[in-house]
């Protein structure tokens, strides 16, 4: 099963958590609204949207936190993730402003994790001195 974890890329998690949060606080009440009438309240309770923005945050830093460490060193992909997580928490606070501080979430969350793909790509084979990837062979 570690293996398989492995080989699970965290940052298309990421992008899909996010996706996914995104389409549930944006689509999903379009199209069920009437949903409150049978006695479901899953468009906006609290324990299912605090529990998105803690799977996103899991996802999403230990992914960031993996590609800066162990291969790109990069600054820009974290500060991204973490205003797009402050964001997300925003909008729980500011219930009023949701849509107007969710788009931006999940944009600044998605650039984060493209960007991190894309440098994690672009240092797969760098091996320099503060490169930490040769531990990870042995």
């Amino acid at each position: 099963m570690i293996k398989t974890l492995r080989k699970i890329n965290t940052d298309t998690l990421g992008i899909s958590v996010s996706l996914l949060c995104a389409i549930h606080c944006a689509v999903l009440p379009l199209f069920f609204t009437s949903l409150p009438l049978f006695g479901l309240e899953i468009l906006h309770d609290k324990v299912f949207e605090y529990g998105m923005i803690l799977l996103a945050g899991i996802v999403g830093s230990y992914s960031l936190y993996h590609g800066w460490k162990k291969h790109h060193h990069k600054t820009l992909p974290l500060i991204f993730f973490f205003v797009g997580l402050a964001l997300l928490i925003s909008k729980e606070i500011f219930t009023t402003k949701e849509i107007l501080l969710l788009i931006p979430a999940a944009s600044f969350i998605i650039i984060a994790h493209y960007l991190n793909y894309r440098d994690c790509r672009k240092a797969n084979h760098c091996h320099t001195n503060d490169c930490n990837h040769d531990h990870l062979l042995s």
